[in-house]
């Protein structure tokens, strides 16, 4: 069970999320703010294609020309606990930039929509799609994710894996990054499954220990055939039963062995 956790999970410490498409893959981090948003279960006569114009109109006129954002995307349920999910997911270059990115945003709108009956219309149009409750949840990110070279022309599979880490005294930091960067070296970067990979960490919400990873794949069929992937090159490059017990020891340990999984599809129409 513990070696099987260390083929899915030990890619964690590479760390970059979701919706960095466009940024270098440097040694900067950056903050990547994820808000989950519910969908009005009363709206009669729903249209996805009526819903998407209403945000496409939002994304055009204001968050394309909002410098302070960085990256965003749309993320709805596929294989989750809650069909009435949708995430916003946004990258910042950091905290200050969040406030301005919220000034910007005021400026742009009243820009956009310099009417202020025009401007109270629409957003009642757009709100009517979405229930009142949402959550909030800060992530920052580390160097050393896959990084596509730019968006994607289509939906695409997100692959959401939630692990908790322990803080073992007899583990080191430097330990750690040698270990994650010889998977992530030796597995993840060679499997061409996998079209994107954003791990990231917490950095303002209800859980400090939380580690996320993010593959980004082509489909259902695709995501099997990645874990699988994994494990080939796993026991490729830790060729036989002792190295790959020594590697997955030292590896468990900075890991509670507890974890959840979800499924989300992008909207690729909807991504800055």
């Amino acid at each position: 069970m513990k070696t099987m956790k260390a083929f899915l999970v030990v890619a964690l410490f590479s760390m970059l999320l979701m919706s960095n498409s466009g940024l270098a893959q440097d040694d900067k981090s950056y903050l990547v703010t994820v808000t989950k948003l519910h969908w009005n279960m009363d709206l009669d006569n729903f249209s996805m294609d009526e819903w998407k114009a209403v945000e496409k109109e939002y994304l055009d006129k204001v968050v394309k020309k909002n410098d302070f954002i960085l990256g965003q995307e749309i993320l709805l349920h596929s294989f989750t606990e809650d069909n009435t999910e949708i995430l916003l997911v946004t990258t910042y270059d950091n905290w200050g930039a969040i406030e301005k990115a919220g000034d910007k945003d005021d400026e742009l709108i009243k820009a956009a929509w310099p009417d202020e009956k025009a401007r109270k219309a629409y957003f009642e149009k757009k709100g009517t799609y979405y229930a009142r409750n949402h959550s909030d949840e800060i992530y920052s990110t580390v160097p050393g994710g896959k990084i596509p070279k730019g968006n994607f022309d289509k939906d695409m599979l997100y692959y959401v894996r939630v692990s908790h880490l322990t803080f073992p005294k007899d583990g080191t930091e430097k330990e750690y990054k040698d270990l994650s960067k010889q998977y992530f070296d030796a597995v993840t970067n060679k499997n061409d499954f996998i079209k994107a990979y954003y791990p990231n960490r917490h950095a303002w919400g209800a859980d400090n220990t939380q580690f996320t990873e993010v593959y980004l794949v082509d489909s259902l069929a695709d995501l099997d055939n990645a874990l699988n992937k994994n494990r080939e090159l796993f026991r490729a490059t830790w060729n036989d039963d002792a190295k790959r017990k020594a590697y997955s020891d030292k590896m468990d340990k900075y890991f509670t062995g507890r974890h959840s999984d979800y499924i989300y599809k992008s909207v690729h129409e909807l991504t800055k």
